[in-house]
């Protein structure tokens, strides 16, 4: 520090006590919006949706005949529900979804390991993953029915294999993408592979298998859109295609809503996934509204 640093600190007056205290209550001062709950703030995007729905319904600016009202689709639910119907549907799709969804996972993940790990599983895998990334479910639709008939084996497959390559595409990039001094600094304390492998690179890319799992859920359901198409008699899939014949739109409109709960509980468990598996992360969890 120089002489003329030093005298301009010399000469220029320290902020009191009072001043501090008064400035650091006001940047911890936070506005209404930041005060209230996070699930209650979370919550009123959907809010205003069903609210400018129900207004529109109320005063005709939306057909009722073409958009019923909310309080005509809670109704229509609560008649499925009742009959016994929607637990029917919605227990099918739920059932191919959970068991394409988890056979996706272990096969996602021991690819993208197999290639991520080895040059020569990357040799062998990774362009036919590549390749089937680009192929639409809803193509293989025909060949599936032709080679495994209309049971449940083609549904489980696209579902399957949706899950799967979202899986393997981030999980993979995530193995490929860690830290080459990681490794190297493992390797210099003697770690062993089996070490290395899962204290060093599998943690490395948990953020993106998480990504990968996000995205393989989401696919899930869509993929069990086309695979419900396929003779079935059971599903929101089947529910869908069967009120679209007879002009339900009471009821299209009931399994749109059934998919966007589905989402968003599938979207809430990958986040309560990361928040016990990353727990170790610091990241970003963007500003805080204040005064």
């Amino acid at each position: 520090m120089t002489a003329v640093d030093a005298a301009v600190r010399l000469d220029t007056p320290a902020p009191t006590p009072e001043l501090i205290d008064v400035v650091a209550g006001h940047r911890r001062r936070r506005s209404l919006w930041a005060r209230i709950p996070r699930p209650v703030r979370r919550m009123v995007s959907p809010v205003l949706i069903l609210a400018v729905w129900a207004i529109g319904s109320s005063t005709e600016l939306l057909n009722p005949d073409l958009f019923p009202s909310p309080a005509h689709v809670a109704g229509t639910a609560w008649r499925l529900l009742n009959d016994g119907q929607l637990a029917v549907h919605v227990g099918a799709s739920a059932t191919r979804v959970i068991t394409g969804s988890v056979l996706g996972i272990l096969i996602g993940v021991l690819l993208a390991v197999l290639a991520g790990l080895t040059r020569t599983g990357e040799d062998l895998l990774d362009w036919t993953m590549q390749i089937l990334k680009a192929v639409p479910n809803f193509a293989l639709t025909p060949l599936l029915i032709i080679w495994m008939g209309i049971g449940e084996g083609p549904k489980i497959v696209l579902i399957t294999m949706g899950v799967a390559i979202a899986i393997y595409i981030n999980t993979y990039s995530g193995i490929r993408g860690v830290d080459q001094q990681l490794v190297e600094m493992a390797q210099t304390l003697e770690a062993r592979r089996s070490t290395l492998i899962t204290q060093v690179i599998l943690p490395g890319a948990m953020p993106n298998f998480l990504i990968g799992l996000r995205l393989g859920l989401s696919s899930a359901w869509l993929s069990l859109i086309f695979a419900e198409m396929i003779n079935t008699t059971e599903g929101i899939g089947y529910l869908m295609s069967r009120a679209q014949t007879n002009l339900q739109f009471d009821v299209s409109l009931l399994v749109i809503v059934i998919y966007a709960i589905a989402g968003l509980l599938s979207y809430s468990l990958v986040l309560v996934l990361e928040r016990l598996l990353l727990s170790w992360r610091n990241g970003f969890d963007g500003f805080e509204g204040r005064a």
